[in-house]
């Protein structure tokens, strides 16, 4: 696919994140535009995962570790057909199958619930070793926050990782340098990532989390990378996409009332939001 259809799907999934918070009336729309073109490029250029294949074991497996960014996720999922798009507008409703973090029980392209940080990628660690175990060369991919990166869990689970070699493995930190409390920097700090990625014995990338040549380049050597874990830090804008919400701590876990949900629109160029 090039990069004018993965720039429309991109632009499809940052209109639908807005829709999503909006009509949940909370969520985290910070987090989930800032990692919305890594995921266009990892779904719609990178992972073997399709309608056909999408309940069997044979495909590639993501688990998004930062599982507050679910509004994104949902997002890719209805622009790949895995779900009615109208659905969306359900998210963090009484009996909706999308709730406020990926629940994998209610459906399917859901692979790990998640939510606790730091939980996500020791489960993606597991499932890497399982297909080793099971001689299924798919591959398994978890994006992970830059704040997560703060939980202990999180470097446990790069330390077996790199122990057992799973090279059929790639993280990606989304870098916006922001969390619920601040800057990344000022809570607690956990960068630079590439050299402790690398001393704990992982294949580290970095690149500009919106540049897709970038992008769709860092999968490509991670999956050339034999005999350990590959992480991408991919350094992006929080709230990409809308302006107001650009670098702004404040987005990170709310949503827009109706006037900011209607200048979100407009941004996005949908003209009957």
């Amino acid at each position: 696919m090039d990069q004018s259809e993965l720039q429309r799907h991109a632009h499809n999934i940052r209109v639908n994140i807005i829709r999503e918070v909006y009509a949940g009336k909370s969520g985290h729309p910070g987090g989930s535009l800032s990692a919305a073109d890594l995921l266009t490029v990892l779904y719609f250029n990178v992972m073997d995962i399709n309608k056909d294949n999408v309940g069997t074991i044979d495909r590639d497996r993501f688990v998004l570790s930062k599982g507050h960014a679910a509004p994104l996720l949902y997002a890719v999922l209805a622009e790949k057909g895995f779900l009615p798009e109208e659905e969306l507008l359900t998210i963090r409703h009484l009996h909706s199958r999308l709730q406020g973090h990926p629940d994998m029980n209610d459906l399917d392209g859901i692979d790990m619930s998640t939510g606790s940080l730091g939980q996500g990628v020791a489960a993606a660690v597991g499932m890497a070793l399982a297909n080793r175990l099971d001689k299924n060369d798919h591959r398994i991919y978890t994006l992970l926050g830059d704040g997560e990166c703060e939980e202990g869990e999180v470097w446990e689970a790069a330390m077996a990782a790199a122990h057992y070699k799973l090279d059929n493995l790639c993280a990606i930190i989304d870098n916006n340098g922001l969390q619920i409390d601040g800057k990344v920097s000022d809570v607690i700090g956990p960068e630079p990532f590439a050299p402790k990625f690398a001393a704990f014995g992982w294949n580290t990338i970095e690149i500009d989390g919106h540049n897709y040549d970038e992008i769709e380049k860092a999968f490509e050597a991670a999956k050339a990378c034999k005999g350990k874990p590959t992480c991408i830090i991919a350094h992006t804008i929080k709230g990409k996409g809308v302006s107001y919400m650009e670098n702004q701590v404040g987005w990170h876990g709310k949503a827009p009332n109706e006037e900011q949900y209607h200048e979100a629109m407009r941004e996005l160029g949908v003209e009957k939001a």
